[in-house]
């Protein structure tokens, strides 16, 4: 088979998308009355982008309805606890710290995508990550090409049942870098043959604090990597650290042993759900041609002041036909 990946589904980190457009545009960027409308310019643009580059026939917007689920919390309590401003009394409630000037303008872009009929998808009680994990582990159609500055999503990448590719946005439009078994092989030293799933095995092996996952002690990501190229997959690692005859250093036996329950506990959150009750908003993800309501788009352009945007995104729709 070729690497063809024309014609793909796109599926977009929303949260991911916006916050990087809200702290890579000017605030400068403003509509008349004077609201900030940074993000929503940045995030069309990035989406026009996208679509100029990959040539989609299908999208959707995926969003965090929970983006700290409380099973996740669960099984491990410090899971980006540092992102927390406040706390309902009973300790139900997290928020998420978000800077005020940005919620209001993911309200701009939901209207916008809604105006323009490009899907959004979620999944009560999950986060955007299980959203995309569970698009593309049921996609049996199209190419797939998920869309982060998240490196959580590097799991997702596989050739079978069809190419699940990331195309990862962490350090910029500019610098992004598109993602399948091979490249995460090379660049993280895991097994090609499960380049995904061994990632997400290094994942929670080494840790990742802006997760608030704590990892092993005293394994970092190059001995995470050394482990699962020795041994295969984490269960194998496991095995070894259990079997005194298996040559694996007693150090390294000993940082495994002590750190079996946070290992069994941290396997699920690490892990991208691939069986979230997902949902669209609407009947499809086709991407439209033109806008669903072109009056509604034209009302939304002057009152946020960004046609400039909306002019672009056209153009990027107009040249899949």
């Amino acid at each position: 088979m070729s690497e063809d990946l024309s014609r793909p589904v796109l599926l977009l980190d929303g949260a991911s998308l916006w916050f990087r457009s809200y702290f890579g545009v000017p605030d400068s960027i403003k509509a008349p009355d004077g609201r900030p409308v940074n993000a929503v310019r940045g995030f069309l643009d990035t989406m026009s982008q996208l679509i100029t580059l990959h040539q989609p026939h299908r999208l959707a917007v995926c969003l965090d309805l929970d983006w700290r689920p409380a099973w996740r919390v669960a099984a491990i309590p410090s899971y980006k606890a540092h992102r927390v401003v406040s706390e309902e009394p009973d300790g139900v409630v997290d928020v998420e710290e978000v800077p005020d000037e940005l919620t209001p303008q993911v309200d701009m872009i939901a209207a916008m995508l809604d105006a323009f009929g490009i899907a959004s998808a979620g999944a009560p009680g999950f986060e955007a990550d299980d959203v995309l994990g569970t698009l593309a582990a049921t996609e049996r159609r199209d190419p797939v090409i998920v869309v982060s500055g998240d490196r959580d999503l590097l799991q997702v990448v596989t050739d079978d049942p069809v190419r699940v590719r990331v195309f990862y946005m962490g350090r910029g439009f500019a610098k992004a870098t598109l993602f399948g078994p091979s490249e995460v092989s090379e660049q993280y030293g895991v097994p090609v043959d499960r380049a995904g799933a061994a990632y997400a095995e290094l994942a929670l092996l080494r840790g990742d604090p802006s997760d608030g996952l704590p990892g092993v002690a005293g394994v970092g990501e190059k001995t995470a990597a050394k482990l699962l190229a020795e041994y295969g997959s984490l269960t194998g690692v496991l095995a070894a650290a259990d079997d005194p005859k298996s040559g694996l250093a007693k150090a390294v036996r000993a940082k495994l042993q002590a750190a079996t329950d946070y290992i069994a506990a941290a396997e699920p959150v690490v892990r991208v759900a691939v069986d979230s009750p997902v949902t669209l908003d609407r009947d499809s993800d086709a991407l439209p041609l033109i806008a669903r309501d072109p009056q509604r788009v034209a009302e939304l352009g002057a009152e946020l002041g960004i046609g400039s945007a909306i002019i672009r995104l056209q153009k990027a729709l107009d040249g899949l036909t």
